[in-house]
């Protein structure tokens, strides 16, 4: 059942927030051993499902959320060994929101540490795995998050999306991811990586789902100095008619897709050239180009914003005699992904490399912004796909720079700040594949308006789920 399916049974009294909880919480024990999306489970979670009040707007629903974004009371590890045993007193503005409106956080979903990875293969404690294939990975960083809505041990997630970290892991498992427009979301309480580029996105199986989400969370938050004062209006944008809209086609310099991935684009421009949108094929020169400028950019600010985790004031603590000794001991405690970023964050921002690598880098970005400007003078909305091909096996990227290439068609949102969405769009084998629609700045709900026309007009064809229904 999909979420806004049950917030309308809770509503009407056929299910009450507690047996929602009762049925999250046993397909979570039975299933999740086998595909290890959590990490943390809110052992609260029945109590406080009891003293939900039954009229508000998200009651009876349940979202997992991505283990570096703030809980409080419950154990936020970013998926570090440094942050362990690390309880927050206070919740992300996100999470602040949706229980306001009474949801319900089941649990905290597994990730590579700090966001840095395409596959949960960088966690400090375990791989998450794809409900459609075990043998295969779930994306990532948000690859918990993925998992679980995928699988329906949660009807709804939270993820983050610096590089493509909801897209990806959502075209992997066939559900639909959402980065905001950058802002559009407060990041306060989601542990920094690299703060010019990432938020916090939904998760979910339908764009309904998203739009109850969106309207919850998004908005000013005094806590947060970039972001956005637009009022969300999510839910009533999908009651509007799709308007006559143009929708460009971006191929140039992105070739090597899979086969289902090709077949998966054309099928959605026919269903789309249906529903009335007039297709073109642009171009957007810089895009292919935009990798690069991100391991740069990225890792710039991740050794900037992880040098906190020295051992004197944020994370675990190691021991030793000398404040230097103190410092190495903790954070040799990192990841091998996490330490690889930071050494390179760390030399591009070096005396020397400052302005051959980090300020050509922010030059390539303001040139990718401006591309994009001027492209959405010619479209209204981009279309490609979200990854170039279906989840990988595990273990199947073991060299650094294969890894990255996950993020080709993902990192261009992040650079410029705008909108993107990830769309179940069918399957190569037994394995989905999703595309990606970009919007301009602030037209976050035009996106989800689109999406849902595609979501109708294929009779929610691409929205399987791998192991039967939970409600």
């Amino acid at each position: 059942m999909l979420a806004h399916e049950i917030r309308a049974q809770v509503a009407r009294g056929e299910l009450s927030p507690l047996e929602v909880a009762e049925a999250y919480l046993r397909r979570v024990r039975e299933l999740d051993p086998g595909l290890k999306a959590f990490l943390t489970l809110n052992e609260r979670l029945l109590e406080e499902a009891r003293r939900v009040e039954r009229d508000l707007p998200l009651a009876g629903l349940l979202v997992a959320v991505k283990d570096n974004i703030a809980t409080k009371g419950l154990r936020t590890t970013a998926g570090s060994r440094l942050l362990e045993n690390f309880v927050p007193p206070y919740d992300a503005t996100a999470v602040a929101r949706l229980k306001a409106q009474g949801a319900l956080v089941l649990g905290k979903t597994n990730l590579d540490e700090f966001g840095m990875g395409s596959s949960t293969e960088h966690s400090a404690f375990f791989p998450s795995k794809n409900p459609f294939d075990p043998s295969r990975v779930p994306g990532g960083s948000s690859g918990g998050s993925a998992a679980a809505v995928a699988a329906d041990l949660a009807p709804l997630a939270l993820g983050s999306d610096t590089g493509g970290s909801v897209r990806q892991p959502a075209s992997f498992c066939g559900v639909y991811g959402l980065k905001p427009t950058y802002g559009r979301v407060s990041r306060f309480g989601l542990v920094a990586y690299a703060s010019s580029l990432e938020g916090i996105g939904p998760m979910a199986r339908s764009v309904r789902d998203l739009a109850l989400l969106m309207d919850a969370m998004a908005g000013l938050d005094p806590m947060d100095a970039t972001s956005l004062d637009l009022p969300p209006r999510f839910q009533e944008a999908l009651e509007e008619p799709l308007p006559p809209l143009r929708l460009g086609v971006v191929r140039e310099g992105l070739s090597g897709n899979s086969p289902g991935v090709e077949r998966a684009l054309e099928e959605a421009l026919g269903v789309f050239q249906g529903l009335g949108l007039r297709v073109k094929e642009v171009s957007w020169p810089s895009l292919p180009l935009a990798l690069a400028a991100y391991y740069i950019l990225a890792p710039a600010e991740a050794s900037s914003n992880l040098a906190r985790y020295d051992g004197t004031l944020f994370g675990t603590r190691a021991e030793g005699e000398e404040v230097w000794q103190v410092v190495e001991a903790t954070r040799a405690r990192f990841g091998l992904e996490v330490k690889r970023r930071v050494l390179v964050g760390t030399f591009v921002l070096s005396s020397g490399y400052y302005e051959a690598y980090y300020e050509r880098a922010q030059a390539f970005r303001a040139r990718l912004k401006a591309e994009a400007r001027a492209l959405f003078q010619e479209v209204d909305l981009l279309l490609l796909p979200t990854t170039p091909h279906p989840a990988f096996p595990l273990g199947g990227r073991p060299d650094p720079l294969a890894m990255y290439r996950e993020d080709l068609y993902t990192v261009g949102a992040n650079l410029t700040g705008l909108p993107a969405l990830s769309l179940p769009a069918g399957f190569e084998g037994h394995l989905p594949v999703g595309l990606q629609l970009l919007a301009p700045w602030g037209k976050d709900e035009l996106l989800l308006r689109a999406a849902l026309a595609h979501e109708e007009a294929t009779a929610r064809a691409f929205l399987k789920m791998p192991l039967g229904e939970a409600l």
